[in-house]
């Protein structure tokens, strides 16, 4: 048994809940700058994205166009639309970032209860009791 196959998906699943948390955190924080884009990726996608096998791609030539590198690279970063346009130009709707930043956090505190649990149970299965 790999110790890796025994948490699953959480692993990512953690490291993009922290990353949305970082992206929501940012659009409340602009909530009042002029011209701010409220920014979001999608966690499904991405999530579903990371449990298939990805294809990596090597630069084996400087020359080479370098890959984005990150948990969500830049390209995958998404513009919300807003409900109701506001006359600065800004996207951010505090209390729909609220929401998805209450509901993110919850979420990231549920996976870590699964992998405390699973790593309950291994230490249980290890001591042999």
């Amino acid at each position: 048994m790999k110790i890796d196959n025994a948490f699953g998906i959480h692993e990512q699943s953690l490291q993009l809940r922290a990353r949305r948390a970082e992206v929501l955190a940012s659009n409340i924080a602009n909530a009042d700058t002029p011209g701010y884009k409220a920014r979001d990726f999608d966690f499904n996608a991405m999530l579903r994205s990371e449990m298939t096998e990805p294809v990596r791609m090597a630069a084996t030539d400087n020359q080479h166009i370098q890959m984005e590198s990150g948990t969500v690279p830049p390209s995958t970063m998404l513009y919300r639309t807003p409900n109701q346009p506001s006359l600065d130009g800004n996207t951010v709707d505090t209390q729909l970032e609220h929401t998805e930043f209450a509901a993110n956090a919850m979420e990231y505190s549920a996976s870590l209860n699964f992998l405390s649990g699973k790593i309950k149970g291994l230490m249980t299965a290890i001591k042999g009791q």
